[in-house]
């Protein structure tokens, strides 16, 4: 079978390229299969444990068959328009962005008079790493499958606290953890991430969730930072004055 492989970050890095062609990969080969072959044709890339495989713009499990003509990427773990109308807010927005990130445009696109309550999630490039000064950040994303994985974030983050959850996950410190929500409302969710070099002190990704109550909108948020923090397909490369190392490495 013939296989195209694209690789990102790191493994872009150590192979000089950014894509692969295998040509004699045997029938019946499955994602693991075709990661320990790679890792024999081509030891450069070190340790391949820890890499995710994609087909097409999903994860796939090890165990997957492929099939001949298949495109398949090799991920290194992870480090985040249109005028949109209240559906599409309600189902979520997601946007990598080249430009630096405008906090406030974000929060204005999110509000709306039902919701009383906003939450700004900032990420901000710290100065200082691993014992290391950081002068910047070098962000790299697999856009291609970062949309459709984002979707699948929102489209969790709403089913576990927006409509038809009658009660949050959990009961941030200060809320009534008795008081039961209303079981009409929605979320508003806008995810922005940056790509390419961001500066010390810079956003580097916004999330705003508005709901008409502060627990769901807390919540929501948290929930979106940390599960966009280990799948989606962004990564960041930290760069020192003396050198660079990809966040998430473990090769």
């Amino acid at each position: 079978m013939r296989i195209s492989i694209r690789l990102f970050a790191v493994l872009r890095e150590r192979a000089g390229c950014d894509s692969i062609e295998l040509a004699d990969v045997p029938e019946g080969t499955t994602v693991g299969g075709l990661k320990a072959l790679l890792a024999h044709k081509s030891p450069e890339l070190g340790d391949l444990t820890s890499v995710s495989g994609v087909v097409g713009t999903a994860y796939a499990a090890p165990e997957t068959v492929l099939t001949d003509g298949d495109k398949v990427a090799f991920l290194p773990p992870v480090s985040g328009g249109l005028p949109e109308g209240d559906a599409v807010l309600e189902r979520g927005v997601f946007e990598l962005a080249a430009d630096p990130i405008d906090l406030g445009e974000i929060q204005r696109r999110v509000g709306h008079p039902s919701c009383g309550a906003i939450v700004l999630f900032t990420g901000t490039t710290r100065d200082t790493n691993r014992g290391q000064d950081v002068v910047q950040l070098d962000y790299e994303a697999f856009d291609a499958m970062a949309g459709p994985e984002m979707d699948r974030i929102f489209a969790e983050c709403s089913q576990r606290f927006g409509p038809g959850a009658a009660k949050a996950e959990g009961t941030p410190q200060g809320s009534s953890p008795d008081r039961a929500r209303p079981e009409a409302f929605t979320l508003r969710m806008i995810c922005v991430h940056r790509t390419g070099v961001v500066g010390v002190g810079d956003p580097s990704v916004a999330i705003a969730v508005a709901s008409p109550h502060r627990d769901a909108a807390f919540l929501a948020a948290r929930f979106l930072i940390d599960t966009l923090k280990e799948r989606l397909p962004v990564w960041k490369k930290e760069v020192y004055g003396d050198g660079h190392h990809w966040i998430g490495d473990r090769s």
